[in-house]
């Protein structure tokens, strides 16, 4: 498994309210995840991710994450 730490803002942040503002959470993929994987995981309508860094750099959905991504 790769733990990843993710955070949620603007209007997606109503898919996790118990989560502050900025505040990471950590995410459980099977290695070799993409931010698809991810997306689907947390349970984010695709249409509505219109953002997606990693590590400070925009990314697309086919990005594979790396353990502390």
């Amino acid at each position: 498994m790769t733990t990843v730490q993710a955070k949620l803002f603007a209007t997606l942040r109503r898919y996790r309210p118990e989560v502050g503002l900025g505040e990471p959470f950590a995410v459980e993929l099977p290695v070799g995840s993409t931010l698809a994987d991810l997306v689907r995981e947390i349970g984010l309508p695709e249409d509505e991710v219109k953002l997606i860094f990693v590590n400070g750099l925009h990314r697309d959905l086919d990005q594979v994450l790396n353990e502390g991504d």
